[in-house]
């Protein structure tokens, strides 16, 4: 399967036209398709652009998004060599959105999203029992399109769209792992990172990484099966995870901490035969103390210090040292990276932390009263955060509101004051602009 019109065989079998994107019908699909497939490196790098852009737009999944997914799989396994990765990034993303941000570091609940999305059955029954009680003409047209829109095909619960692609490329996985053993490491990498994300695939993926993992000499590479291990397994299996905790390279020791956390939170039993929390805590803090590894795998977005608090937060409950779980997710604070989905993620981050270590309180509590590694995280937050970060902005996070829930001073000003730290030509009295008017004036 080399040529382009193996890889492509069916592709004018499929009524395009009839499917949609984000930009209406898919009828250009299959030319950004053949183009992937093509000779000319500029043209495939466009296509793929517009792919990304169309049948996965923002994250939103469309009638034809899954109908492109066995021609990516294809691409993926013999497509020109400039193409693979790229098929193979498409691929997941088709499959699983941005689940990064919010899945990590427990790993994807397919049960939850199977149950939560509505079926094309439900959502015409509802259009037929709203369309049978509406008496305005103006909603029943509009009732009567969208009836009409759901019944030529087109998802309209965002949940069940995206479910039709995900279920399209599990279809794949099966052609897929062969790469597991491919001699491009980047490849290697993709897949096992796509790998991660199908919890329902376990018995039949858990054996080609652990065979991957073997002699894998490549870090990232190395680091993404671990990761990918931990989000699927339910124990060490041979005791692989643990081994690596001694790995020379620290991306994979981290890696290896990262996959024995969500072993241990998701499968308790398991914990017997795990390394100590202590132990795993050490390691993910080692690691949030120094500055990612470059290159790094790209769990979280490559914010791998974010996905360490995570991991962190998780352990302390099982680790002994409580404070020392906290001072090592505080030397991993500085570490965190802007992300494309994620503009704020320190704000993001502290409002975890808050919420995980702080009560509801109506007074102000004695900072030196509080732990020391209590005291610790509100002096490094008192230092990163800026005032934008405590800004009410629309869509983002309400970190103002989030500390004085707690009792905790809600500026920066005073957050630093509070700490103990020197003041910057601040008012902590001042009130706070209006988030609105801010998004005016930018």
């Amino acid at each position: 399967m080399n040529r382009s019109d193996d890889l492509l065989a069916g592709l004018d079998d499929i009524d395009w036209a009839a499917l949609g994107h984000a930009y209406g019908n898919a009828e250009d699909v299959p030319g950004q398709l053949r183009a992937v497939c093509g000779p000319d490196e500029e043209a495939r790098e466009s296509a793929f652009r517009s792919l990304f852009g169309n049948i996965f737009h923002q994250g939103t999944r469309y009638s034809a998004s899954p109908h492109a997914v066995p021609f990516l799989a294809r691409i993926a396994v013999a497509g020109p060599a400039g193409a693979r990765a790229n098929a193979l990034m498409l691929l997941t993303r088709l499959a699983v959105d941005w689940h990064d941000e919010y899945d990590l570091p427990l790993g994807i609940d397919t049960a939850a999203w199977r149950a939560a999305a509505i079926s094309p059955e439900e959502t015409l029954s509802w259009y037929d029992e709203q369309i049978a009680a509406e008496t305005d003409e103006e909603r029943l047209k509009n009732l009567r399109e969208g009836r009409a829109y759901c019944a030529a095909g087109h998802p309209v619960d965002g949940r069940e769209g995206a479910l039709r692609s995900y279920d399209a490329v599990r279809v794949q996985l099966p052609v897929l792992l062969d790469l597991l053993g491919d001699r491009d490491p980047e490849i290697r990498t993709e897949t096992a990172y796509l790998l991660g994300w199908f919890p329902e695939e376990a018995d039949a993926t858990l054996s080609p990484l652990l065979a991957c993992l073997d002699g894998e000499e490549e870090p990232v590479c190395a680091a993404t099966v671990l990761v990918a291990v931990g989000l699927l397994a339910d124990h060490d299996p041979g005791g692989r995870l643990r081994h690596h905790l001694d790995h020379e390279h620290p991306l994979p020791r981290w890696a290896a901490a990262t996959a024995l956390t969500r072993i241990r939170v998701v499968h308790p039993a398991a914990a017997p035969g795990l390394p100590p929390a202590q132990r795993i805590a050490a390691e993910l803090a080692a690691f949030g103390a120094r500055p990612a590894p470059e290159p790094a795998t790209v769990h979280h977005a490559g914010d791998l210090h974010s996905y360490t608090v995570r991991s962190l937060l998780h352990l302390m409950n099982a680790a002994e040292d409580l404070d020392g779980v906290l001072l090592g997710i505080v030397r991993s604070l500085p570490g965190i990276e802007q992300t494309a989905y994620v503009p704020r993620p320190l704000a993001v981050r502290a409002e975890e932390l808050l919420d995980a270590l702080f009560d509801p309180g109506d007074t102000v509590p004695v900072f030196t009263e509080l732990s020391r590694g209590r005291r610790e995280l509100l002096r490094v937050l008192a230092e990163l955060l800026t005032a934008e970060d405590f800004q009410s902005m629309p869509f983002g996070s309400d970190l103002h509101e989030r500390f004085t829930q707690y009792g905790l001073p809600g500026t920066r000003p005073a957050l630093r004051a509070y700490a103990g730290l020197p003041a910057e030509g601040e008012d902590p009295t001042a009130p706070l602009p209006d988030p609105w008017e801010l998004l005016r004036n930018h």
